[in-house]
């Protein structure tokens, strides 16, 4: 057995007011429990928490350990700006005219830390493709939950080209996300197959799954077990060693390569339930662009990103290409892949 970092914990005079500080840094709140003057205020953020502890010694010297932070939504230097605004104080700028490098900042007492280039930035400067993350599984969920929760009725029709409901359309998403996730659990994931749940449907023609929604809950019941097995899967794809593989029917696959089957299986089908429900539905283009990149290596790389994935996965028509009349990805690690999805 290993150990792992609980607490990535900090000295300073006043827990609460920094504890703050940080909170608005990462987006993450404080302990319900932390309140001014108290000796201790915890930030709970993902891998690790933060914990900020009372020390009346005053900072004398550079400290040995600090935090680089990354921004998810912004460059960096947008996001030095915003720290800026926070009350953080610039103490060394290492950023360079290629756009690389890094800049130095203090806290409102004085600890360092360094701003990096966002994720979107380091892909551009070495021509590598951004991941798909378990963000943004969580994400693709949210923004399908929240586009369906309006539809009250009309869960019985059909749910676009598919012979499923609208229901059992919604139902059999939620059974893909619970499944990638469990593929993912074992302790030695299986190279042949599938983790053996039983899987059936509940009428003739209907998917087939092992994860149904009560009835009797209603359509917030059944948007509530789509989260739930969204939440599954985003827990495993953040957690698994990026070295783990696992069985999928379209390639081996990698934790990264289930969360994205996650987030396409997401997007399409909330297309047909949409379509279904007289819904509108557009995800964002550079969700569907990341998850293009992971599982159809060899589709188109201009136009617009969510009408490509919509024909990447035979929904739509795009110029000068041929519509899919059968396809699949290529779920395996990109080392691994052919640069062929065409089934």
């Amino acid at each position: 057995m290993t150990s792992h970092v609980r607490h990535i914990t900090i000295d300073c005079a006043d827990p609460y007011a920094l504890g703050t500080f940080w909170s608005r840094v990462l987006g993450a709140p404080l302990a319900s429990d932390d309140f001014p003057g108290d000796p201790e205020a915890l930030l709970e953020t993902p891998g690790a928490a933060v914990l900020f502890v009372r020390n009346d010694d005053p900072k004398a010297v550079k400290n040995r350990v600090h935090l680089d932070i990354q921004p998810q939504d912004r460059t960096r230097d947008e996001e030095v700006v915003r720290l800026l605004a926070l009350g953080a104080t610039l103490v060394g700028d290492h950023r360079r005219p290629d756009g690389r490098g890094w800049a130095t900042l203090t806290d409102l007492e004085g600890n360092e830390f360094c701003v990096e280039c966002s994720a979107a930035e380091r892909a551009a400067l070495t021509g590598s493709r951004l991941p798909v993350t378990a963000d943004d599984v969580t994400t693709a969920v949210r923004l399908a939950v929240d586009a369906l929760a309006g539809a009250t009725e009309g869960w019985d029709a059909p749910a676009g080209t598919l012979e499923w409901t609208c229901w059992e359309t919604v139902e059999h998403l939620s059974d893909d996300l619970f499944a990638y996730a469990v593929q993912l659990g074992p302790r030695t994931p299986p190279l042949d197959g599938e983790v053996p749940y039983r899987w059936a449907p509940e009428r003739q023609g209907g998917p087939y799954n092992a994860v149904f929604a009560d009835r009797a809950a209603g359509p917030a019941g059944l948007l509530a077990t789509l989260e739930a097995s969204g939440a599954l899967l985003a827990s495993m794809a953040r957690t698994t060693p990026p070295g783990v593989r696992s069985y999928h029917g379209f390639g081996i696959s990698d934790p990264e390569g289930f969360a994205a089957m996650g987030v396409v299986e997401t997007l399409v089908h909330t297309h047909d339930v949409a379509e279904g429900l007289g819904l509108d539905w557009a995800p964002p283009a550079a969700l569907c662009d990341r998850a293009l990149a992971r599982l159809f290596p060899d589709a188109p790389a201009g136009g617009d990103r969510w009408t490509v994935l919509l024909w990447a996965t035979g929904r739509a028509e795009l110029p000068d290409h041929p519509r899919r009349t059968k396809w699949r990805w290529d779920g395996r690690p990109p080392a691994d892949q052919t640069a062929s999805s065409a089934g």
